[in-house]
């Protein structure tokens, strides 16, 4: 099993806060990471507390967020988009009761969780694609103070923004978080500690 491999600089340096900001992602990556080494397909897809949260959907959750931010950064709200289908409202969906589902919110639900034909090894490498393609996103963003206005959700305040830098932060914020969960569902599993 891979990690993600702390990242590297080629062609320009990189200022200081840039820098900073690349490596503090690329330790949570790796603390992340790390918690399914030497784990089985099985035992990545396995929840082993109350909820259905499993290694390698921790992984692909965190992956999906880190990617959908960065795309946000990239080009604003309209790559963070929520709608809702035709007659279907907030409350529908939040109580469950919704006719139908909009598809971020099943693909949201499926990234929580190793699908059938899915391995650790192919949720890695998808995060290490993920994770360099970061590092091209931040180290080019001509500014990290450039704001974006966030797309309309009930968990978001309405007018608020954001700017490269937070979005950074936030990243950087959740990834950790997650690797702090996996670490507990790894010692859960079979008492490993991840290193």
């Amino acid at each position: 099993m891979t990690t993600t491999p702390a990242p590297t600089t080629a062609g320009p340096a990189l200022d200081p806060e840039r820098a900073d900001l690349i490596d503090a992602l690329a330790a949570a990556r790796t603390a992340l990471t790390d918690t399914v080494k030497g784990l089985s397909d099985e035992q990545g897809g396995e929840h082993p507390t109350v909820s259905a949260l499993s290694l390698g959907g921790v992984i692909k959750h965190v992956a999906a967020v880190e990617e959908g931010w960065l795309r946000f950064v990239v080009d604003g709200p309209s790559a963070m988009r929520f709608d809702l289908p035709e007659g279907v409202t907030w409350a529908d969906l939040g109580g469950g009761t919704a006719r139908e589902f909009p598809q971020w919110a099943i693909d949201h639900q499926n990234n929580l969780r190793m699908l059938p034909g899915e391995t650790l090894a192919g949720i890695v490498a998808r995060y290490e694609e993920v994770a360099a393609r970061s590092t091209e996103i931040i180290a080019s963003v001509p500014d990290l103070s450039v704001t974006h206005p966030l797309p309309e959700a009930p968990w978001l305040r309405p007018g608020e923004v954001r700017s490269v830098r937070r979005v950074l932060t936030h990243v950087i914020a959740e990834t950790a978080q997650h690797a702090g969960h996996a670490d507990i569902l790894r010692e859960t599993l079979d008492g490993h500690q991840a290193s």
